[in-house]
Order: C-alpha cells, then structure tokens, then sequence
C-alpha cells in the first residue's frame, strides 16, 4: 500500500523542486492571504504561500504540484467577490503579487505589456504617462492585478462603450497546469491565426491555466468628460432616454448608471456627508457620461440632448456637471455602493444580467416573489443598465440571513429570465450550484470535458467555477 505524504513532506518536497521560488509554510501565511471580500478560510487551510517573481517560477511551481496532485489556488489582489480566491484544504497559494511590472507601452500600436501582478491603477498611469488611455475601470482600482481582471473578465462602468476585459486584451502568456507556458504576446488588432486561445483563460478564474503576462489595448486619452444625473419617472422612460443619448451623444457615450429609489434613496440618506443632488420621489435615477475628444462640441451637444429629454418628459429634473469637483460628486453618489456593507448589512448580494428591455419587469416580479416569501424583506437594486447588468442587494431582518433561500429564489427567477447570473463578478466558489440557470447541460458537460484536458488532476483552483 502506498503511504501519503504526510504534508511536512509535501512541503519539503515543492521547496526542493527546481525554479521553485521561496514558499511561506501554511501556519505563517499573513490572514490577508485567507480569502476575498465576501468569503475566508480557517487559517491553516493552505499547505504554502508561493509568490513567483516570473513566469519561470509560476511554471516550476505548477509543475511541481501537478506532480504531487497539490492543488493550487492563483491569487491576484483578492478584491472579488464570489469566493475564487478562497483557500482550499491543503493547497498552495499562488500570488502574483511581485509579478507586477509594467514591461512596455507601443505609443504607435496602442498598447501595454504588463505582469499579471500589476495593479489596474498603475496600468492606468502608464497608460496615461504615455498619452493614452485604458478604460477598464473598478473601484479596487488601487489593489485589484490585471490578472485578476482577465481572468474574471471584469466590467466596471465603461462596459457600454470599451467592452469588458475580454475586450481589451490582445495577448497573454499563460501556465497551464502542469507548467507548460503558452505565450503568445501578440500586439496586432487582427490576428486570424487559429483558435483564440487567450479565451481559455480569460473569464474562467485559474481553473485553466494562470496568467502570467498580457498585452492590453490602449485608445486615446478623452479629453472631455460630460456628466449628468437625471430623475425620471419610470423604467420605460430610462429606456426612451437610453435610445435618446445613444442617437444623439453616439459613440461618446461611456456610462449610463441607473439607480433605483430605494438604493437612491438609502445612499444619499445614510452615507455621511452624501447630499442627494436631485429630491427624492422620482421613480429612476441615471446618471450618464460622455468621454469626448472635442471639449467644446461635446458639451453643446450633450446639453441638447438632456434638453430634448426634458422637452419630451422623458427626464424630470438633471443636473450636469460643470466641473471635475461636480463630476466626482455626481459619481459618489453611484459609487455608494461601496458603503452598502455598513449601512445595509447583513444583505444577500447579486450580480446578474437582464436583458435591458425587460429589465423593469424583472425587477417587479423578483420583488414580488422576495415579498411573497418574506413580507417585511428590504432590497436595493443599482446597475449598468445600459449593458444589461444589475446589482441586486436583498435583507430579511437584521440578523442571520436565509442565504440559500435568497439565492434559489433570486437564481431562479435569473433563470425564469433567460439571464446571467453573473454579469461581472465571475462565479467562483460562491455561484458555482447556480450555473446550470444561466448554461445547458451540455454547455456544462463541454466545460468539464476543456477542464479535464487542460488539467487532467484537477489541480486548479478545484472547486471553483466548473460544476461536479
């Protein structure tokens, strides 16, 4: 019979492997190495902390426990929020974070090739250093690692008009399980060479491959930012106001943020020093944005649209922003969300896609359903709309939450939709027995068959993402 390492053999035996860099023993792993902002594990939990200066080190580590059948769970700047960077019993923790260069910025073929551990806000400032500009743009700004970014596929808030992080990646040099590198840094707009392989990695949170290094898409740097929070009446009014500033603003426009009263109106009553710029009472509130190379053009232009808005009666009262001071207080507002695990908590949280035509009506029937189940429930609902995605907090009381209940009632009605459920924060650990409401039984059976190939051990990040 053969006898189990013990895990003090284990440890001893990664440490030795070749082009392994230093390993942290699990009982000295710092807490913040735990989890991520919705989910922790016991210390204790991980075998290791390894934290690679190079690609070299990521495959040496890999190939190392692929070939103890150590699991391994890749860590960026531990900002997500549906448990994919959780520890699991025994595994090594893999951080990015000393990954965090920023190689090089083509000016000419707008560009940046950057670490998978650089944070989102120091490629932003390279980029910016260099007369361009990245749009990819989350509050964790300042912690979250553009590893994490593509390998969760992130939105953020310029989602409507720069796409998602699939978006703006144009090459990647990844490690696959067993510590084969796959690096193809490619820097041109078209290239039609076979699969897209970058696709295996980017959105599927470690369980294919780590990501190593990347090559991002630049565009030029706006020169002019317009910005307006309007109140209008109700939901089919946001989406004659949708139709009105995608026709007039075209192509400028880069945010369109709604806002339900209830989220409205907690935020701007609850969040110290937060005044609420327009009176409560309307039933939406959107807030939208143009990014602009024409300062004096875009602002005329923007004005007559809202103009026209409130001439129709599609928009009841609007404030535009006259400054970068205004802009900023205008986006605080949207940006509350933040505040919501202090002044609305203990609550459920969803991300989730709607399709925006049927988005209001969404809303009425889940409410409906939470307030048939639980008649006293509180939610707040808050989101991109203008690409299909809302944030959905809901509360039964002040004290323990019924979870799970929440979750089957909100997933189900996703489901009853033909939705997402998830729009932009990945599934992780914590949406992974909710999958099926978004994909076929045979899209799943097709993920569990890209997994075993690319991780025949299942190594990676095991229990995340893919269902058993």
């Amino acid at each position: 019979m053969t006898t189990q390492p013990t895990a003090m053999e284990l440890l001893s035996q990664l440490a030795a492997a070749p082009g392994v860099g230093d390993l942290l023993p699990g009982a000295t792993i710092p807490p913040a190495y735990h989890g991520d902002w919705m989910t922790q594990a016991p210390a204790g939990t991980a075998l290791a902390l390894a934290r690679p200066r190079d690609t070299a080190e990521v495959s040496a580590t890999l190939a190392a426990c692929h070939r103890l059948r150590v699991p391994v769970v890749p860590q960026g700047g531990r900002t997500g929020l549906a448990g994919g960077a959780t520890p699991v019993s025994g595994c090594v923790l893999l951080s990015l974070e000393r990954m965090n260069r920023i190689e090089a910025v083509d000016a000419a073929g707008s560009t940046i090739t950057v670490q998978a551990g650089a944070t989102l806000q120091s490629v932003q400032e390279a980029a910016r250093d260099a007369g361009l500009f990245f749009p990819l743009d989350l509050g964790a700004r300042g912690s979250c690692h553009v590893g994490g970014n593509l390998s969760t596929n992130a939105g953020g808030n310029r989602v409507l008009r720069y796409g998602m992080a699939r978006d703006l990646v144009l090459g990647l040099e990844a490690v696959t399980a067993d510590g084969t590198v796959l690096s193809h840094l490619n820097t041109v707009l078209k290239d039609n060479t076979g699969f897209d392989m970058k696709q295996l990695f980017v959105g599927t949170e470690g369980t294919m491959g780590v990501i190593a290094r990347a090559v991002l898409r630049l565009h030029p740097q706006p020169r002019s930012t317009q910005t307006a929070l309007c109140a209008l009446p109700d939901y089919a009014s946001v989406l004659r106001l949708l139709r009105l500033v995608r026709e007039g603003i075209g192509p400028t426009l880069s945010a369109f943020e709604l806002m339900w009263p209830d989220f409205y109106g907690l935020v701007t009553t609850r969040v110290a020093g937060l005044e609420p710029p327009l009176a409560h009472g309307a039933g939406a509130y959107v807030l939208v944005e143009s990014l602009g190379v024409e300062p004096d053009e875009d602002a005329a232009r923007f004005e007559r649209v809202l103009a026209m808005a409130m001439e129709n009666g599609v928009v009841g009262d609007a404030v535009i922003a006259q400054s970068g001071g205004e802009t900023a207080k205008l986006w605080k507002v949207r940006d509350a969300s933040g505040e919501l695990r202090s002044i609305f908590w203990p609550h459920v949280g969803f991300d989730v896609g709607i399709p925006t035509r049927s988005l209001g009506e969404f809303i009425e029937e889940l409410t409906a359903r939470l307030q048939q189940r639980w008649p006293q429930v509180r939610t707040v609902f808050f989101g991109h709309v203008g690409d299909s995605n809302v944030h959905i907090g809901v509360k039964v009381g002040d004290g323990e939450q019924p979870e799970a209940e929440i979750d089957d009632t909100v997933y189900r009605t996703v489901g009853d939709w033909r939705g997402s459920i998830s729009a932009e924060h990945g599934i992780g650990l914590l949406k992974r027995a909710h999958l099926h409401h978004s994909r076929s039984p045979q899209e799943l059976a097709l993920l569990r068959t890209l997994k075993t190939a690319l991780d025949p051990h299942g190594i990676l990040n095991p229990g995340k993402v893919v269902p058993a």
